[in-house]
């Protein structure tokens, strides 16, 4: 028959087989007889490689790298197809089998030659970023025809083969030629210092002979006007001195002042840290006698709570005693209560029983009357058919018989009469031609007494008829007859 199939959170059901006519990816779905289910796993796999590739000059390298691959998940529809892709060509398969693995290496390893074929070893080193993207998707658009997605590439740095050493001379070229430059930098900064200390020099010595002589002519200027000066000078000198030794004498002055106020400050300090030595042991004496007092109340309290224990416990028992008592008496009580509550539900169930046996009573009745009434109603269907057998299968007869029976003419003679109530109508008598009663008779053997009637009826309508519309206009409907023309117009 059919079984119900559910995937797990990563899986997918293939199902295959009659009324399916390809590959049908679901979550969930009905397997009926005829088809197949297979369940895929659908969560990526690392697939961890060493690429050997080969460069425009012909030199080999190793690229190591980690792809995380695996099946696209998405409800776009190109991303469908996908999915259908992995389920026919690499689900069947393990997807950490050899088989898969080879794929997926093969892949890789094949892209990766191409495009460093293309490419000098200088350009893969300097442009390594734009190498490992390149690579990415040259293997994604390869992968694709597999239903395969790369979620993450990890190429690691480029490393040379067992035997070349490329990549090493590489790097210990750029190590010298930083060494080399750091030398060559040195170099320069020591060539730069030893030439502005030699120019410093220079500048120094020609400073020192322009000073010289300007100092000689300044000399003999001085010379000429010193013993004008001197004087003066000496008098400035003394109030120079005098200006130093004010301002010394102030200098000794404010030390004096700071010592003072640092002094100062250093007692202050020393006052208010034997204050605070004694306001320590103060407060550590206090605690010392917190703690005294609260071991002494604890020690109350035990006491205290010893004979409160007792009291309570007595308490308890007594109050025990008398929730005992209550207990029993709400037990007894509750039993009371159980016994009217059942005798009531006891009392219920008989009347729901009398009721039950009532509403049968009335659907035993309800179903007699149903069968009665279907007992009348295939009664009036054998008599109708009966009917048409005796009028000779003759449908308009049977149906003119039944409105007679039914008293339809005379409801229409009794609505006509309403009609032309408090009119002077013409009034017409006829029969219906008793003189042909004996040839009614004669038929016995086929109609009977009823076709005697239907006969009768048959010759009163057109007398009737011709009445009504000559005295209400109103014409009989066409599946009874026309008048004749002259009686018509």
């Amino acid at each position: 028959m059919a079984s119900f199939k559910v995937a797990d959170a990563s899986e997918y059901l293939a199902i295959t087989g009659w009324g399916i006519d390809d590959v049908k990816l679901a979550k969930k779905a009905w397997v009926w007889v005829g088809q197949q289910c297979k369940k895929f796993d659908i969560t990526p796999v690392n697939y961890e490689f060493e690429v050997h590739a080969m460069s425009s000059e012909k030199l080999p390298f190793i690229l190591p790298a980690v792809f995380t691959i695996g099946p696209k998940i998405s409800e776009d529809a190109s991303h469908r197809a996908s999915l259908l892709l992995y389920a026919k060509l690499i689900a069947p398969h393990d997807k950490n089998s050899s088989h898969v693995r080879e794929l997926v290496k093969g892949v890789i390893e094949g892209e990766t030659r191409v495009l460093a074929a293309s490419m000098t070893m200088e350009q893969i080193f300097q442009g390594t970023k734009s190498f490992k993207q390149a690579v990415f998707e040259n293997v994604q658009l390869e992968l694709n025809q597999f239903g395969l997605y790369i979620y993450n590439a990890n190429v690691k740095q480029l490393v040379d083969v067992p035997g070349q050493e490329y990549f090493s001379y590489l790097g210990q070229k750029t190590q010298q030629g930083a060494v080399n430059q750091a030398k060559v930098d040195v170099a320069e900064a020591r060539m730069r210092g030893a030439v502005g200390a030699k120019e410093r020099e220079g500048t120094t010595l020609q400073k020192a002979a322009e000073v010289d002589s300007q100092t000689k002519v300044f000399r003999v200027r001085q010379e000429a006007i010193g013993i004008k000066e001197q004087a003066k000078v000496e008098a400035e000198v003394k109030v120079f001195e005098n200006e130093r030794e004010a301002v010394v004498a102030a200098a000794k002055a404010d030390l004096a002042t700071k010592k003072a106020a640092w002094d100062r400050q250093t007692k202050v300090a020393e006052v208010e840290a034997a204050k605070a030595v004694a306001i320590r042991d103060a407060e550590l004496q206090m605690e010392v006698e917190r703690k005294n007092a609260l071991r002494l109340t604890e020690k109350l309290k035990a006491e205290q709570l010893s004979k409160a224990t007792v009291q309570y416990e007595t308490q308890v028992q007594e109050s025990n005693a008398a929730l005992y008592s209550r207990q029993k008496a709400a037990e007894a009580k509750l039993y009371e209560q159980q016994k009217v509550a059942e005798a009531r539900k006891a009392q219920a169930d008989a009347q729901f029983f009398e009721q039950k046996l009532a509403e049968d009573a009335k659907l035993y009745s309800k179903q007699k009357e149903a069968e009665s009434l279907a007992t009348v109603g295939k009664a009036k269907a054998d008599y109708v058919a009966s009917m048409l057998q005796a009028l000779g299968g003759n449908y308009h007869a049977l149906r003119d018989f039944l409105m007679i029976d039914g008293g339809m003419y005379q409801e229409m003679a009794r609505i006509n009469a309403g009609a032309v109530n408090g009119m002077q109508p013409k009034i017409s008598i006829w029969t219906n031609g008793g003189a042909d009663g004996g040839d009614l008779a004669g038929a016995g053997t086929s109609g009977g007494a009823a076709m005697q009637q239907v006969a009768g009826v048959y010759k009163m309508l057109p007398p009737l008829l011709s009445t009504v519309h000559e005295q209400t206009g109103m014409l009989p409907p066409a599946w009874m007859g026309a008048l004749p023309k002259e009686e018509a117009n």
